[in-house]
């Protein structure tokens, strides 16, 4: 059993366990601490009955005009609390939040094509591939660089379903972020 309810900063105290998954993306202590500020509707937690983290998800709101989007920057769950159906719950919420408070187009994420677990989930929960990006994910040591696919799923507002149609050709970091 376990509740989802929202991240505190208190919380980054205990997440370590569930944070060294290799295909979770680890942040500076800012980074977590912006989010927080931010968007704090957006950065959720799993949590069992014993008070243990079990999963969490942290995600934004950014774009313009039709382009205004909802997007998870990360969604990492335990290894012994994997199959429970906790990331369904978290991404389900942040696809609420996204729709109902923050009038989202579509929400959107980046994930390693080696991560095969993680895409059949976002496949499962409605996502379709949008794009590959380039190089997006640098190698480490222990992850090797790897192109991006880039997931949407488009929410309510978006009628015509016009920010899922695939893009025919892979794209660049560089054209991703406008430069």
């Amino acid at each position: 059993m376990s509740t989802i309810k929202r991240f505190r900063a208190m919380d980054l105290f205990r997440f370590n366990t569930v944070n060294l998954d290799q295909f979770t993306e680890t942040y500076d202590l800012g980074f977590y601490l912006s989010y927080l500020a931010h968007w704090p509707d957006l950065f959720t937690l799993a949590e069992s009955t014993d008070g243990r983290l079990m999963a969490y998800l942290m995600g934004k709101v950014e774009g313009k005009g039709t382009d205004w989007h909802g997007h998870v920057t990360a969604l990492t769950v335990a290894p012994e609390c994997r199959r429970l159906g906790l990331a369904c719950g978290l991404m389900r919420g942040l696809e609420e939040v996204s729709e109902q408070i923050h009038d989202c187009y579509f929400v959107d994420l980046f994930v390693r094509p080696s991560n095969t677990a993680a895409i059949r989930l976002y496949e499962h929960l409605g996502y379709i591939l949008y794009r590959q990006v380039i190089d997006y994910y640098y190698g480490d040591g222990v992850m090797p660089t790897e192109n991006a696919h880039d997931m949407r799923k488009a929410l309510r507002r978006d009628t015509l379903r016009e920010s899922v149609v695939p893009l025919a050709r892979p794209i660049t970091v560089d054209e991703l972020h406008g430069g």
